[in-house]
């Protein structure tokens, strides 16, 4: 008799795996056949529900590598000169649902997860170093204009489009994404970033602004529109397989870490508000300064339990390391620990994959559905008490802050010498796309301008990017007039005019 026997969940022998129990071969079903009702109760149950944004993704473990000494920026034990930390990338589409394909024109999520030896810290950043938004207030409103519409359910170019003109502050990001960045070959060909502002705190209690790189020493590589459309249909989980088939034959893909940092007294200061999602900081100003590297050197052993389930949020903040105020982030701090709990569960910090792995839990929050880890029978589950449980340490955690500029309000981030929602998106199409990335560019906006069905949205459409370089309005204005008109092809047009 074999040792190895199919149990139930509660560990009885099961005495089938392949019949249901009933009232002869072709008789009624049995409802106390345990087993069976265990089985599709299981399966029924099986998928939790998946992320509104970010939903299609995949991810691999590693390790972070600290080789220069930040520590007069930050008291981090992760960021000290050689600190190791295990370390978990999730990557991911923003759009799509889970079975969409990787290859959609896109921003790409990079989220990072460090086990520190005080407790997880996370990154949730993109491969862009902006955003669309600048104010968490309208992150419903933007998911909602790229998802689908009730009726058809189908997605839908002018709801996308009448969002984005309608929010000029997406300028910067739309331009990223219609450029060559919005179709990376592959996720370990590109670079993440932070996106947001954040502080470090050293060990003097000096504070600093930071913003995080992460570039890929496999290069930043993109696909041609003809490419990802071929991949969509023929594997649509290109990426996902990429990165497994690679870390599998030990090709382990490799980012540099480094960082911007910024003297606390000069973020009142600065020509573009530093804490708007929406503005990048100059590196003329502000060089990047390296902090070390991380290799990701494992793949999941089991993807639901280690990748879908796994729960990042910028509120896993470590003592040295704090917000700032940036709208977006501060909304983030709420929204995703709180969308966690709704996906997942009360106690999702208990799973495996979001325990911390270097640092021990003390907490006095307690119960819950699922609860998996618990305190000690005697400990008692308040404070203050009188049976030496755990206490706060102020010292130890070090919180940021900052200064605010005056009592409540309901305002846009506050604007600076050099701010407006259009420049730095004109600055990157005139003086960072070359000559062919800006025919691209072109080809891509006029295939979406062909896809809005709605006269003001099209004309809205022809405003925005005239705003970003007037140029580029007029050049997209003249392509698609000749497409309509049927006198010449909008895209020869515009690469005549570039």
């Amino acid at each position: 008799m074999s040792e190895n026997f199919t149990t139930t969940q509660s560990g009885a022998p099961v005495a089938s795996d392949a019949h249901s129990l009933t009232s002869g071969p072709d008789g009624i079903t049995a409802l106390h056949d345990r087993y069976l009702v265990e089985k599709l109760a299981s399966f029924n149950r099986e998928r939790v529900p998946e992320r509104n944004p970010h939903a299609k993704g995949g991810g691999a473990f590693g390790e972070l590598v600290i080789t220069e000494d930040v520590s007069k920026y930050t008291r981090a034990a992760v960021f000290q000169p050689g600190a190791t930390s295990e370390t978990l990338l999730r990557f991911s589409s923003v759009a799509g649902e889970q079975g969409s394909p990787d290859t959609w024109r896109d921003v790409r999520g990079f989220a990072l997860r460090f086990y520190t030896t005080e407790g997880n810290y996370d990154i949730v950043g993109n491969n862009t170093p902006v955003f669309f938004i600048r104010d968490g207030i309208k992150f419903p409103d933007f998911i909602h204009s790229q998802k689908r519409l009730g009726a058809s359910g189908l997605r839908d170019a002018d709801m996308q489009w009448d969002f984005w003109t309608h929010s000029p502050e997406s300028a910067h990001q739309v331009t990223y994404l219609m450029g060559d960045r919005g179709l990376p070959t592959s996720w370990r060909e590109m670079n993440g970033y932070g996106s947001h502002t954040y502080q470090w705190i050293n060990a003097e209690g000096e504070r600093f602004w930071v913003q995080y790189h992460f570039r890929s020493r496999q290069g930043v590589h993109n696909m041609s529109n003809e490419e990802a459309e071929k991949l969509a249909g023929s594997d649509a989980d290109f990426y996902r397989r990429d990165l497994f088939d690679n870390i599998e034959a030990g090709n382990f893909p490799t980012w540099d870490v480094a960082v911007q940092i910024m003297p606390y007294e000069e973020g009142k200061t600065y020509r573009f508000n530093p804490f708007d999602i929406t503005k990048t900081w100059s590196h003329k100003d502000y060089p990047l300064i390296p902090v070390g590297h991380f290799t990701l050197n494992r793949n999941p052993q089991n993807f639901f339990a280690e990748i879908e389930q796994a729960a990042f949020s910028p509120s896993n903040l470590v003592p040295g390391i704090d917000i700032s105020p940036d709208k977006m982030l501060m909304a983030r701090v709420f929204s995703y620990p709180d969308a966690q709990r709704n996906r997942i569960g009360t106690n999702y910090n208990q799973l495996p994959v979001n325990q911390p792995h270097a640092a021990k839990v003390n907490t006095y929050m307690h119960e819950g559905a699922m609860q998996y880890t618990f305190n000690a029978p005697e400990a008692r589950v308040y404070a203050p008490n009188s049976f030496g449980g755990p206490e706060a340490d102020a010292a130890r955690a070090g919180e940021g802050s900052w200064e605010t500029d005056g009592e409540m309000i309901r305002a846009a981030a506050t604007l600076r010498s050099e701010d407006d929602d259009f420049g730095q998106a004109g600055t990157l199409y005139r003086e960072v796309f070359t000559a062919e990335s800006k025919e691209r560019f072109h080809a891509n906006l006029l295939g979406q301008c062909q896809g809005i069905t709605i006269e003001s949205i099209r004309e809205g459409f022809f405003q925005y990017w005239t705003n970003v370089d007037a140029n580029l309005g007029a050049i997209l204005r003249d392509a698609y007039a000749a497409g309509v008109a049927g006198t010449t092809d909008g895209a020869a047009e515009m690469a005549g005019k570039a």
